[in-house]
């Protein structure tokens, strides 16, 4: 089996300073940070603050065209994947494996398109929300990386790989036997409690104590789940139940990465939320009236504050 040695990180934010620092634990393995020139003086004048301590990575661009990755993670916003595509391009082999933790269900598709599909696992990142100021990142450590291909029923080699190097990193994963089911699981979390609580001002502890906050949300998750089943997805009826469960164990105090986005005066990621649920709803004649207001609510809140910052 290829050993996974050489790893490039494309995107240092809150979801992946989590893997460059559990990868860079391990001295096997030669990590690289994918980065363009502003990023780069950015990342060298203020180094990443991970949990108080201060991480300084080897930094890579297009004009170092020596590396080779054996797995690329991409961890962006999606805003930012069609310029991590071009910062990759220059590190992929015949023998690459490329994952995408973006949100949304659509990278995977996008990435597959220009590299190949046989070089891209379907995964997503699962797990407490990190706490993210500037350049300093909290996490407490709990969460796995799902990951495989569409149908898991026996592993690919790809997959075999994949999983080899995580135990080597011990970061925690699992393999679903239905992928698509679980997409659309992680989907769901994002439809409905990152949007309601970027609406509601709340955290996961107002979800957690009160009946209408939560309901709201699972207003926007029913939308979803009814086109998710005219998708062809299976056991949809599972779904709502199941991230419920989930909910309930998420630290009280946190706010989802929507809701700190919207903090910070960031731009949020609404077009692939409530943005992929309106237009699907379209092409499957199914209303979603829910999702279709709170994607205007939070696109006048992303202008608002985009005027604020320019």
């Amino acid at each position: 089996m290829k050993e996974i040695k050489n790893v490039l990180i494309c995107g240092l934010g809150a979801i992946g300073s989590i893997y460059a620092v559990k990868i860079s634990e391990q001295k096997s393995i030669n990590l690289k940070i994918a980065v363009d020139e502003q990023r780069l003086l950015k990342y060298l004048q203020n180094p990443l603050i991970f949990n108080g301590k201060e991480y300084c990575f080897d930094y890579i661009s297009g004009k170092n065209e020596d590396f080779s990755a054996d797995l690329i993670i991409i961890a962006t916003k999606s805003s930012g994947l069609s310029k991590a595509l071009e910062e990759i391009s220059h590190f992929i082999n015949g023998n690459t494996i490329i994952i995408s933790l973006l949100n949304g269900l659509e990278s995977e598709e996008i990435i597959a398109e220009k590299f190949g599909q046989e070089k891209v696992l379907y995964s997503y990142y699962i797990g407490h929300t990190s706490t993210r100021k500037d350049r300093s990142i909290t996490h407490d450590g709990v969460y796995k990386t799902v990951f495989g291909e569409k149908n898991n029923k026996s592993y690919s080699f790809n997959v075999l790989c994949l999983k080899d190097f995580f135990e080597k990193c011990s970061i925690p994963f699992e393999i679903p036997e239905d992928m698509d089911y679980s997409r659309w699981w992680k989907f769901l979390v994002n439809v409905g409690y990152n949007q309601a609580s970027a609406v509601l001002n709340a955290s996961y502890g107002d979800f957690q104590k009160s009946k209408k906050v939560n309901d709201f949300a699972v207003k926007l998750m029913m939308e979803a789940v009814q086109i998710a089943a005219a998708a062809g997805i299976k056991n949809t009826e599972k779904l709502i139940p199941e991230v419920l469960k989930t909910i309930e164990t998420m630290l009280p105090e946190t706010r989802t990465s929507m809701l700190q986005d919207i903090d910070a005066k960031r731009q949020t990621e609404v077009d692939i939320f409530a943005g992929y649920v309106s237009r699907l709803g379209k092409k499957y004649g199914i209303n979603t009236p829910y999702n279709d207001i709170v994607f205007e609510i939070i696109k006048a809140m992303d202008e608002k504050n985009f005027l604020k910052n320019n």
